[in-house]
């Protein structure tokens, strides 16, 4: 793991931008992984920013989300669709074709694993964001999923739910599943980088890179990727050694 240590969120944003800026440059064509959640938001207001300077294009560029909320529609304000189109898509010249988020259609439910998994393996991504959650899940590999699991639907752990209870304003409007990419899918890509800001994470962050490999921390397993680059802001690292 290579470890970036900053002094806040914008300067976190600012490091991950730069990866991904130097990336899109020096290869037009590149694979992209992308998150949500409020760690990559201000990664992508930079990515808006070099976009509109002509530093980069994303016409030849291709994404693939990490997860997705299962029933609810993909214009529901909460969903990563919307989040994505939002944050991001909606402000570049990306084609929609070249946008992949896991299909959320609760009717296709015993398909839509496969099928997004199928795209993965034909698609191998250049450079991957994750976060963290405060229980050390990526996308939505809650505490105790298998290390080599692939795409998947999940039922989403309580804690997460309660994280995630801001955004729908009740935790009773959280949805209970979700389809993520696995571990396995995710550790597939030839660049990782991890952000984590606030003291919410710190401890989650030091059991990622000091503690056992384990499906109870899914994060750890990063320590076993090749080119994982880790950017955390002062509270996220303040239990580090």
């Amino acid at each position: 793991m290579e470890l970036i240590l900053v002094k806040d969120y914008q300067e976190v944003s600012n490091q991950a931008a730069d990866i991904f800026i130097q990336l899109i440059q020096n290869n037009p064509s590149a694979k992209l992984g992308f998150a949500t959640g409020s760690s990559p938001i201000g990664l992508y207001k930079r990515l808006i920013e070099a976009y509109q300077q002509g530093k980069i294009s994303f016409q030849s560029i291709t994404t693939f989300n990490l997860d997705e909320y299962v029933g609810i529609e993909r214009e529901h304000p909460q969903s990563y669709f919307s989040f994505m189109n939002e944050h991001l898509f909606k402000h570049i010249d990306i084609p929609e074709e070249n946008i992949h988020i896991p299909d959320n259609d609760i009717a296709k439910i015993d398909t839509i694993a496969k099928d997004y998994n199928r795209l993965l393996k034909k698609n191998q991504i250049d450079l991957q964001v994750l976060g963290i959650g405060s229980n050390g899940h990526i996308g939505f590999n809650e505490p105790g999923t298998p290390l080599g699991n692939e795409t998947f639907v999940v039922e989403l752990d309580e804690r997460t739910r309660k994280d995630n209870s801001r955004f729908f304003g009740h935790l009773d409007l959280v949805p209970t599943h979700a389809i993520t990419m696995g571990i396995k899918n995710i550790m597939r890509a030839k660049h990782i980088v991890l952000i984590a800001s606030g003291q919410e994470k710190a401890e989650a962050v030091y059991r990622m890179m000091h503690g056992e490999v384990t499906p109870d921390l899914p994060a750890s397993i990063l320590q076993l990727h090749p080119h994982c680059t880790i950017i955390l802001d002062e509270a996220a690292a303040s239990l580090l050694p």
